[in-house]
């Protein structure tokens, strides 16, 4: 019910956002994004079926403070058994101090029903460095504190303070093609062995004017899952269309 809130939030802020560009007389580029979705299927000895959707706001004024948005959605079957369903969400808002330092708060939010996190809420804040900040090749470097609040099956909501640490990198191969990384990881300052990861590595090629198709594999690691049933380490390669505007 959330991801179709969500989702539907998304589509009704887009459509308003365009249609009031087209009426306004200001800048029209102070706001860029995507959507993206992409389906995998196979048949015969085994059924399989997985969906993907992700949404990309940057709202940039050309000024020192620049606010993002981004939303993923992923979701499958095998033989009509769900065995995938899991939506993350991340707002931020980045301030930039000087060339390449910049401050920034954020909130992330997850939803993973086979890791058993009923929701995972993770406000922060902190400082960031670009130790590379070109049109070829953008690379960043972040850490930072907040709080974490997990709920799980069958318990109460587990609360603590959070320290975060992650980098982002972008470098182009071609003037149609890029390569892309990311790393993040959040500790619970209650107990530091307890955390979750997220990492990612992608192919992204232009194949028209506004539409990309990018390759990615992602991974998503807790180091202690609510039960001894949840593994540890889930893994996803997808293909998305992504169309932007």
């Amino acid at each position: 019910m959330f991801t179709k809130t969500l989702f539907s939030l998304i589509f009704l802020t887009v459509s308003a956002r365009a249609a009031l560009g087209q009426a306004a007389q200001g800048p029209p580029d102070i706001y860029t994004g995507s959507f993206g979705g992409g389906i995998a299927l196979t048949g015969g000895n085994t059924d399989t079926k997985t969906i993907n959707l992700t949404f990309d706001l940057v709202r940039d004024p050309l000024t020192r403070n620049v606010i993002k948005a981004k939303a993923a959605y992923l979701r499958g079957n095998q033989n009509d058994v769900l065995n995938l369903d899991r939506a993350a969400v991340n707002l931020r808002d980045q301030y930039t101090i000087s060339g390449r330092t910049f401050l920034f708060g954020q909130v992330d939010y997850l939803r993973d029903q086979f890791k058993e996190i009923i929701f995972l809420w993770a406000p922060s804040g902190g400082l960031g460095f670009k130790l590379a900040n070109t049109d070829a090749t953008k690379f960043e470097v972040m850490g930072g504190a907040g709080g974490i609040f997990e709920k799980n099956p069958g318990k109460t909501t587990s609360k603590s303070g959070s320290i975060n640490a992650g980098e982002n990198f972008q470098q182009k191969i071609s003037s149609t093609s890029a390569f892309t990384h990311s790393l993040s990881t959040i500790w619970k300052t209650k107990d530091f062995s307890d955390s979750l990861t997220n990492f990612s590595i992608g192919l992204v090629t232009s194949v028209a004017r506004k539409i990309d198709v990018k390759i990615e594999f992602i991974d998503s690691y807790k180091t202690k899952p609510p039960s001894a049933t949840v593994k540890k380490n889930d893994t996803a390669f997808v293909t998305t269309f992504v169309v932007k505007f």
